[in-house]
């Protein structure tokens, strides 16, 4: 079980420029998190580990998912590959280039692949993940200017709040041992 790093303070990527629309940014953020919280929780009722994610295109949901590889047993099935699926089929594109991702976990090295491949505008997350991280605790490869495309980075947004529902989710596994 990884541990989880909370952060109180919203942080952003080299790309975002932090000035008054930042703040109004945020705050849209913190609605679409509390989302990403809620499909988190489901998650947790199902067994899964309390991973949410949404997709966010004009202001509007264009899919949502959460986490699957226990249900499904199947590694893959984290929640931003199924929004990412989602999305696309929705939009009938693989290029998500106008849309934005939010999870309540920073992606891993996986789902990091999976991002940079889609074009996603975005990538707003809670908690960092220290152990499997593949945005910035671990590895950067949102930000690698190698790869043909570096989606907005933003983390920490709800991270106390993303990071608990993690907490108490293996906290509970433990005491099940």
């Amino acid at each position: 079980m990884a541990p989880i790093c909370v952060t109180s303070s919203v942080k952003v990527g080299k790309f975002f420029n932090l000035d008054r629309r930042a703040n109004l940014l945020a705050k849209d953020d913190t609605y679409w998190m509390k989302h990403c919280l809620k499909l988190a929780q489901t998650a947790a009722d199902m067994g899964e580990v309390p991973v949410g994610a949404v997709i966010v295109k004009d202001s509007k949901i264009v899919a949502e998912a959460h986490n699957l590889r226990e249900t499904l047993l199947d590694p893959t099935r984290h929640a931003e590959l199924i929004a990412i699926q989602k999305a696309s089929q929705k939009l009938k594109n693989w290029r998500l280039i106008d849309c934005d991702l939010y999870i309540t976990l920073e992606p891993c090295v996986m789902c990091a692949g999976a991002i940079v491949n889609s074009r996603v505008r975005r990538v707003i997350f809670g908690a960092s993940d220290p152990k499997a991280g593949g945005a910035h605790s671990l590895y950067h490869i949102l930000e690698d200017p190698r790869l043909n495309h570096q989606p907005e980075v933003v983390s920490g947004v709800l991270g106390p709040e993303c990071g608990d529902i993690l907490s108490r989710f293996f906290a509970g596994l433990r005491l099940q041992k």
